[in-house]
């Protein structure tokens, strides 16, 4: 298990994995945990956090009683926007130890960004100004694994599979002649694509962007794990 630390670029924070552990106390609240985090660098940190927990089997699962159902029941200040796979195994409230009303998920398979997703999560950037979007992927995705099959045998997937395929192609077909393991250079690859593509596609979340009010991330998944890795 990789024990470096991660270094938010341009928000001027590095969290380690040793500073985080400490003091973590199993299915007790950090008071800090009560304040919705209200900068990209915060934001980062407390699901990076939430992370660390989740991989040493400490989580907390905060914010998941029924007095936290009723006071989300009048309405929602998520501090994270979250880009993930649809795969069952990568559900994000769980590998990042959070609860209800902390993520505003879209989770669709492969992370591809078109222009449902798009207005989805330019939605909440508008109306919640959470101050962090994770582009989240994952080990061995099945959306990556079929793309490159279906270009390697030249067979069209079966029904609207072939959308995902069709999406993911661009990123994928660069990489199939490329040194060591082409799913896994084709998740962080997609990771950085979806990134660039949020960025380069909204003005809404290009300009929030530009303000320092909001940072987008690329991560990566360890299904063996279960630790997030930035995707730089």
């Amino acid at each position: 298990m990789s024990r470096r630390s991660l270094l938010l670029a341009g928000g001027g924070v590095t969290v380690s994995a040793a500073g985080l552990l400490g003091g973590v106390r199993p299915a007790l609240a950090d008071p800090a945990d009560r304040e919705v985090p209200g900068t990209p660098a915060a934001a980062w940190a407390r699901l990076y956090a939430g992370n660390r927990r989740f991989v040493v089997g400490r989580a907390r699962h905060p914010r998941q009683g029924p007095a936290d159902l009723r006071r989300l029941a009048t309405g929602q200040h998520p501090f994270c926007i979250g880009l993930t796979c649809a795969d069952s195994r990568v559900p994000p409230e769980l590998v990042f130890d959070q609860g209800l009303g902390d993520i505003f998920d879209n989770r669709v398979a492969g992370n591809i960004v078109d222009d449902l997703l798009l207005g989805s999560i330019e939605f909440a950037v508008g109306e919640f100004h959470s101050p962090l979007i994770v582009v989240l992927g994952h080990e061995r995705c099945g959306a990556i694994v079929a793309t490159v099959d279906a270009i390697r045998t030249g067979r069209d997937a079966s029904g609207h599979i072939g959308e995902i395929v069709e999406g993911l192609r661009p990123v994928v077909e660069p990489l199939l002649d490329q040194p060591g393991d082409v799913v896994d250079n084709a998740v962080s690859a997609n990771v950085r694509a979806q990134v660039a593509r949020l960025t380069g596609s909204s003005d809404i979340i290009a300009g929030r962007v530009a303000s320092g009010g909001l940072r987008v991330i690329g991560a990566r998944y360890d299904l063996d794990e279960g630790q997030v890795t930035v995707v730089d």
